[in-house]
């Protein structure tokens, strides 16, 4: 899959053109308007969050926040396709403005890109067939488990357990078919990859056998650009408080957003 699509490959009518003119640079609220563009970087092969549907286009929820984004503010979306590991330095680069690309909230991040308030958030989980008796960090112990690279999945397994036989993929998508081809016997990652897992696997599923922890997502920019963060906090305020966001997150999780994120205070 191509990295860096334009929208008007997706048919939503974003040139060529605008895109490459706005590439590299880190812009502000006013810049982006005065563009008519918003370039947004999902992170794709993401279940429920961003993956390619059967006409091999964008979806998700992530992709379906991006657009009401977009559209809320007044300008044409132009989304730039990464993996989980390039989030941050696409960020960091200016080649998109923001990233909502169910990237977590965390310190090491936060000293080098901004973060909005949560929009949403996601639970971390061990997972592994019924017969694998794992109830903590510590019987993962010279265990082969398998890690979706630079996400907070890879960062916690790599702090907790750095005793396990740790393998990393490039994305979910690797990390998900790894999986339900026995490549790994043991998973760290969200559920809905292991809903995937089992999925092709159809038998023997994986399930949860512990949880990680919980962590907040943010939509993320270029650090200095105050203007686009206030905007993007009190658009996610907005989306919270009249239910849009939590209609996007259950239509692709099927379940409601945490209470930490819809109850956090203003």
């Amino acid at each position: 899959m191509k990295f860096s699509r334009t929208i008007e490959q997706l048919g939503l009518g974003i040139t060529l053109a605008a895109a490459l003119c706005t590439a590299g640079q880190a812009r502000d609220l006013d810049q982006i308007k005065q563009s008519g563009v918003l370039r947004v970087a999902i992170a794709m092969g993401v279940p429920m969050f961003s993956y390619a549907n059967a006409q091999m286009q964008p979806e998700g929820s992530d992709v379906s926040t991006a657009e009401l984004m977009a559209k809320d503010m007044g300008v044409k979306l132009q989304l730039v396709e990464i993996t989980n590991a390039a989030r941050v330095p696409t960020i960091q680069t200016g080649k998109a403005d923001v990233a909502v690309a169910n990237l977590s909230i965390t310190p090491e991040r936060a000293k080098v890109i901004d973060f909005s308030i949560p929009y949403a958030s996601l639970q971390t989980i061990v997972a592994a067939p019924k017969s694998v008796n794992i109830k903590g960090y510590a019987d993962l112990k010279g265990v082969t488990i398998g890690v979706t690279r630079a996400t907070v999945n890879d960062s916690d397994i790599s702090k907790n357990a750095s005793f396990a036989n740790i393998r990393r993929f490039e994305d979910d998508a690797t990390l998900v078919t790894a999986a339900a081809s026995g490549q790994v016997p043991v998973v760290s990652t969200q559920w809905p990859n292991v809903v995937e897992i089992n999925k092709k696997l159809k038998k023997t599923p994986f399930e949860t056998k512990f949880v990680e922890q919980e962590f907040m997502l943010g939509v993320a920019m270029t650090q200095g650009t105050p203007k686009l963060k206030a905007w993007t906090n009190k658009w996610i305020e907005t989306n919270l408080k009249n239910g849009k966001l939590e209609a996007i997150y259950k239509k692709y999780h099927g379940a409601d957003l945490s209470p930490l994120v819809v109850n956090q205070k203003f």
